[in-house]
């Protein structure tokens, strides 16, 4: 990898340098924050493990799978925007690229934060592409890949779908079967291993012959056996095989293998979709900084465009994931996540009054018979579980299943979408909107989707009007947009903290009405 003269840049190109890797570890960070609930929120509503021993483990897979990213940083990088369709002229086609690929992190930066800082789970992947649509719109609209932007389109609609189907489906037949007995040795015999199995095979086929089909080993064990037998043959070889395994595990440790089964089933879902999430959203945060890197060395976007990028960038990129999985908005957004899916009856949540009134109108239609899902538990340090380690493990595998496949066509679809349709999916198989703060879950839920349009809408307004800004004004203009990012992180930084104290108070109430009822009256 050449290093760049900073003695040869322009002051333009250079503070697009300086932004671009500033930005990029910011934004990195950023990332980790916010789809850390993504990983972590199945293991943590479980309570299967600490926070911290969760971060970790699924930290060390985010870095190997960042090393090992898939297609899908090329898709984010210039297949959705392609600089090469820029003017003619090499210095002006410079000049735009690099106003939309800073645009793009000055953009997302304060969106993804303002949303983490309240707990809120937004999509990195629409931000990314909608932030690049607006800011190529602005600069020159036919350097839009229509095709590609559409194909990504589609793909984050079709996982959300085969998520929300698949979770539902396997969540409401594992239940039927097992119920609440999900560490009874008997009923594990009987059940324990065609559902673990199926489980198990689903992430070793997805995961190591969809995700990691690159490696050589991988691509090996595909020429020589799957594409041979066929795909179905080897998913059904894998899951007798994982069902034996589990069945023999039950008979020889009883008790000791009923305990632990699905708690680590639900590890390795996570471990797997840490993997996944470091290959398929690394391209969310770390294609727009590398592209300006790399345009920028060759001087030329046509030869800055299929730039080879470096293994160690990408390992210093899974580094500031990792990073990011462990601030304190992180585990804002982990908690949310698993209290809008939670089995328990009062949780810590906000919604809007509009969200409230649509989720009571529509649980006027559902059923009235009683929720599949266990009653809350504690552990035994008094703290609540959101799911038990059946539903944990079907988020997981669902979860990591869909995202592997994705990055296996280049297809950077979003972490969040995927895993918070897993999370309401097994909700209702669960019907856990039976009993308890049901609208205030279902409004919750309402309420992250909505939001979701509404960060696509400003991601493309707003690129549009900074990269006009920065393309006209150069090195002024993003001086004055970077000032606006830091303002507005800082607003609401401070609006973030009245808002969390706000539903800490609420949740108070509605859990204990008796002790406020009391001081109202003595007020």
């Amino acid at each position: 990898m050449a290093v760049i003269s900073l003695s040869s840049l322009d002051w333009f190109t250079g503070a697009c340098l300086l932004v671009a890797v500033v930005m990029l570890c910011w934004d990195t960070i950023e990332v980790g924050r916010n789809d850390a609930a993504n990983l972590l929120n199945a293991v943590f509503g479980a309570r299967v493990l600490s926070v911290r021993r969760a971060v970790l483990i699924a930290g060390l897979a985010v870095v190997c799978g960042a090393v090992l990213s898939s297609d899908v940083i090329d898709t984010a990088r210039k297949g959705i925007f392609d600089p090469t369709r820029l003017a003619t002229n090499p210095g002006d086609a410079l000049s735009m690229a690099l106003a939309i690929y800073t645009t793009v992190y000055i953009v997302d930066t304060v969106l993804l934060y303002g949303y983490s800082a309240f707990g809120m789970p937004v999509s990195t992947t629409a931000t990314l592409v909608f932030s690049l649509l607006g800011a190529a719109l602005a600069i020159n609209h036919s350097t839009v890949n229509w095709n590609k932007a559409g194909w990504v389109l589609g793909g984050i609609v079709c996982s959300i779908i085969l998520s929300g189907i698949a979770s539902f489906l396997i969540q409401r037949a594992a239940r039927g079967a097992i119920r609440d007995r999900t560490t009874n040795l008997q009923a594990l015999l009987l059940h324990g291993g065609w559902i673990g199995g199926g489980m198990a095979a689903g992430l070793c086929y997805f995961l190591l012959l969809k995700g990691m089909k690159d490696v050589e080993l991988v691509k090996t064990i595909k020429e020589e056996y799957v594409n041979e037998l066929g795909s179905a043959v080897v998913v059904l070889f894998l899951w007798g095989a994982f069902s034996i395994l589990i069945h023999l595990l039950l008979v020889f440790f009883r008790e000791r293998a009923a305990k632990l089964l699905f708690p680590v089933l639900a590890v390795l879902g996570m471990v797997a979709m840490a993997f996944a999430f470091g290959q398929n959203d690394l391209a969310n945060c770390a294609s727009p900084g590398l592209a300006v890197y790399h345009l920028i060395e060759a001087g030329d976007v046509r030869i800055g465009t299929d730039a080879t990028i470096n293994r160690w960038l990408l390992l210093l990129c899974g580094g500031l994931l990792f990073l990011g999985m462990t601030t304190k908005n992180a585990r804002r957004v982990t908690k949310a996540a698993a209290s809008a899916g939670s089995m328990g009856d009062h949780v810590k949540l906000w919604a809007p009054r509009w969200c409230l009134s649509s989720a009571t109108f529509l649980l006027k239609f559902s059923d009235k018979t009683p929720a599949l899902a266990p009653r809350r538990t504690l552990t035994d340090a008094g703290e609540t579980k959101h799911y038990d380690a059946l539903r944990a493990c079907v988020i997981m595998s669902v979860s990591a299943s869909v995202i592997a496949t994705a990055s296996s066509m280049g297809l950077p679809v979003s972490t969040t979408y995927v895993s918070f349709a897993a999370i309401v999916a097994t909700g209702m198989a669960d019907r856990i909107f039976q009993r308890g703060d049901a609208e205030l879950k279902l409004g919750r839920s309402i309420w992250v989707v909505s939001s979701w349009f509404l960060a696509a809408a400003i991601a493309m307004i707003a690129s549009g009007l900074i990269a006009t800004t920065i393309y006209y004004l150069e090195v002024p203009g993003i001086a004055v947009c970077l000032a606006a990012n830091l303002l507005i992180r800082h607003y609401l930084k401070k609006r973030a903290i009245v808002h969390h104290k706000r539903i800490a108070d609420e949740a108070s109430e509605r859990a204990h009405p008796d002790e406020y009822a009391l001081e109202d009256e003595e007020v």
